[in-house]
């Protein structure tokens, strides 16, 4: 009898970064500020809120692109935020988590052989999407220490094959956020184009100091052309409910539907109900941005005492710390050896990019008790 064998669609993929340094933290008793995730509760009253749909027996399929009433909110809120129209019904699809609406944006759109322009680094599932959907991933460094977008590089990177432009504002693991120029520079890079964006929008509401979150819904031109993934998890610290939505068009959107049937067809139903009660509450996004750069400050005040130095981080969870002139170690062995030495964990930046990195960068999660910080650092001052 023959023996079984696959052959991988990802052979060069492994486990995630995120959980084998979750792991190693684990192990060694460590403090997580690698993984993305709070250490606090969240707000008790949307929990109480998703306790009461259960209740009310809400606990059954919602329709398959998401409860209505859910739906209608969400464009009320991109109407006030953004100025832009959005039809709920045939332009909005509530997701499993802003992760699964980014592959099935990938996998609507993406045929053998077409080119994604990704910028490195890379949150990690963008490039394993697009390949396992026979795309090409073109990889474009952004610019360090700044992490800005070339975008002359970026010009000389289009081809007939260009399909799909990737962005992420605030960036996942940089902190750095679109800027007007930006917008202007891509705006004349797919005026009168067939390429495609995807948005990774995740992060839209945790952004500092003052600055504005360029979206793609702002912008009737651009959003023509996109498809737009939010979070619910990261706006209301809740990552394990792992729901999210995707913004586009009405014509992307059929085709996304057409996918997304198939392998979710309906999502969380008691917390899209609570949702939907709860987004009324503006100021608990409108405030967020206010309140994680608090944490951001704090965290930087305390990383003084140690001998690490900050680079920028206008917005996310994130903010990337250097060890040139401290350290010769990779960033991956360094990441390792703090683990395991002074108990704490973080990411090496090195894992957001394919092929070898060493701008000596780590990256710590800051969104965290004021009391895990402080312990954190305690720690890290005996670094050397």
């Amino acid at each position: 009898m023959p023996s079984l064998s696959i052959h991988s669609k990802l052979p060069l993929v492994g486990t995630t970064i995120f959980t084998r340094m979750s792991v190693l933290a684990a192990e060694h008793n460590a403090i997580n500020l690698g993984q993305g995730f709070p250490d606090f509760m969240m707000n008790a009253g949307l929990i109480g809120l998703v306790n009461e749909a259960m209740k009310k027996g809400n606990n059954q399929y919602v329709h398959m692109n998401g409860l209505a009433l859910l739906r209608e909110r969400l464009a009320e809120k991109i109407e006030n935020l953004y100025a832009a129209t959005v039809p709920p019904d045939t332009e909005i699809t509530i997701t499993p988590g802003g992760t699964y609406a980014i592959y099935t944006a990938l996998t609507t759109i993406l045929q053998p052989g077409d080119e994604v322009i990704v910028f490195e680094p890379a949150y990690d599932s963008y490039i394993p999407n697009i390949l396992i959907n026979g795309g090409v991933p073109v990889l474009i460094p952004l610019s360090y220490p700044s992490y800005s977008i070339n975008w002359l590089l970026v010009k000389k990177s289009i081809t007939p094959k260009t399909k799909m432009i990737m962005l992420n504002s605030p960036h996942n693991p940089t902190g750095m956020v679109l800027s007007s120029d930006d917008i202007e520079q891509l705006h004349s890079i797919v005026r009168n184009t067939g390429i495609f964006i995807l948005s990774d929008e995740v992060y839209e509401h945790l952004i500092f100091d003052d600055l504005p979150h360029e979206s793609m819904l702002r912008y009737p031109d651009l959003r023509e052309r996109s498809f737009v993934c939010f979070s619910f998890g990261k706006t209301y610290h809740c990552t394990g409910w792992k729901l999210g939505y995707c913004v586009a068009p009405d014509a992307l959107m059929k085709e996304f539907r057409k996918v997304h049937q198939f392998n979710c067809f309906s999502c969380n139903s008691p917390v899209q109900y609570a949702l939907a009660n709860f987004i009324q509450q503006k100021e608990q996004y409108l405030q967020l941005g206010a309140a994680v750069q608090q944490k951001r400050d704090f965290f930087q005040l305390l990383m003084q005492q140690t001998k690490f130095k900050a680079l920028p981080s206008h917005g996310s969870y994130f903010q990337l710390y250097s060890y040139a002139g401290i350290s010769e170690e990779t960033e991956m062995d360094l990441a390792i050896r703090i683990t395991k030495q002074f108990r704490v964990a973080t990411i090496p930046v090195s894992a957001f990019y394919t092929k070898e990195k060493n701008d000596k960068v780590l990256r710590f999660c800051f969104v965290k008790k004021e009391a895990t910080l402080e312990e954190a650092v305690n720690r890290l001052i005996k670094f050397s």
